[in-house]
């Protein structure tokens, strides 16, 4: 039986679920109505939460920051290098020193995700998720990159709610598209790469974003077998009758401590490294980086594996060209420095297979290929 077959399958296995929870004494039922009533009653200060939160660290700072790219054509100096035309050598005061700089851009957004993540398993109703995004087809993969267009946030911030739609049986589609989507798709940073790279620069980004993200769910939707999509099924069951018991807001605050005990000391640690490893996977800048193929492939490959703050990309590349760095290499840089990172693999490790996250990476990294060899044929 298809996937896509074996997922429809959860109507049938709810509506028996909730004859065999109902059908009893009329005291049972009327508690049974108002857990369930408890249970739709919090979706309200989720919402309230992520507008709120999003305004204050994302909406109403990158407003401001659109006006200051385009008068100015810069949002900042490099993360990476500053004005320098190679990272500082390895070491524990350079893991330090970015680690720092990178904590400072991110930990309002980081504080968020894991506020979001949480209450996604916490405050909406379990089945919610999996109507919206549970289903193997493309319409879950859809619904999750178009989600992710208000959250703009960096890999690692969107990771701990792409973390919370899996656990609430989102597909695993649908919840890459979502995180994917969140940094490649970001319109605040599509403006930033206008002002500051050119519009050529953000129009190939957006063109490519959008295979990236909707191309990739899909192609990770289509891996999910008939047993993994009955799996899902029966979780979600169970869900639902958990979220009739206990207090939400106190399951909340458990999840979001279990949350932030398992993810934010092994994203610390994995920072500090990438940090003392700059020199390393970015050499000196300067015209010897040209558009030889095997430039592309390797800063596509060192993009993917390095993690940076939100539109971190534009001032790096735009150091880079500066100083004299192939077109191509840049353009691999595009696509890859955004949308996965080693720390944001890491946090994700549990709510995907291996497979899937190798397949994801992998596809990230052709696709900064692809946008290098673009960039160069295009005359950029």
């Amino acid at each position: 039986m298809p996937a896509r077959h074996a997922r429809a399958s959860i109507t049938h296995t709810l509506r028996n679920y909730v004859a065999n929870h109902t059908t009893i004494h009329p005291t049972t039922m009327n508690t049974t109505r108002s857990a369930s009533s408890s249970s739709t009653s919090t979706w309200p200060l989720f919402v309230l939460l992520a507008v709120v939160g999003l305004f204050y660290v994302k909406w109403f700072p990158y407003y401001n920051r659109a006006f200051t790219a385009a008068s100015t054509h810069s949002i900042g100096a490099s993360i990476l290098m500053g004005k320098a035309s190679t990272p500082p050598a390895p070491s524990w005061s350079a893991a330090l020193a970015y680690a720092l700089a990178y904590g400072k851009a991110i930990w309002q957004a980081m504080v968020l995700g894991l506020l979001l993540g949480s209450a996604v398993q916490a405050l909406l109703p379990a089945h919610w998720v999996a109507r919206l995004l549970g289903k193997t087809g493309f319409g879950s993969v859809a619904a999750g990159g178009v989600l992710a267009l208000p959250g703009m946030m960096c890999t690692c911030c969107a990771a701990p709610v792409g973390a919370g739609l899996r656990a609430r049986q989102a597909s695993p589609g649908g919840a890459i598209a979502f995180w994917l989507g969140n940094s490649v798709l970001n319109p605040a940073t599509l403006v930033f790469m206008g002002f500051v790279l050119g519009w050529h620069w953000a129009g190939l980004r957006l063109v490519l974003g959008i295979a990236m993200v909707f191309g990739l769910g899909y192609l990770v939707n289509r891996l999910v077998t008939p047993t993994e999509a009955q799996a899902a099924d029966a979780r979600l069951v169970e869900l639902i009758g958990e979220q009739r018991e206990g207090n939400p807001f106190a399951r909340w605050l458990s999840i979001l401590v279990r949350m932030a005990v398992r993810l934010v000391p092994e994203y610390i640690v994995l920072v500090l490294l990438l940090g003392a490893a700059r020199a390393w996977l970015f050499p000196q800048v300067g015209p010897e980086i040209g558009n030889e193929l095997v430039w592309i492939v390797a800063l596509a490959v060192a993009g993917m594996l390095f993690v940076i703050p939100t539109a971190g990309e534009v001032p790096i590349i735009q150091a880079m060209l500066s100083l004299g760095m192939g077109v191509g290499p840049a353009g691999a840089l595009l696509m890859t420095l955004p949308p996965i990172s080693v720390p944001s693999l890491a946090m994700l490790a549990r709510s995907f297979r291996p497979r899937v996250l190798t397949l994801v990476a992998i596809g990230v990294v052709a696709f900064g290929v692809l946008a290098g060899l673009l960039a160069v044929a295009l005359g950029f």
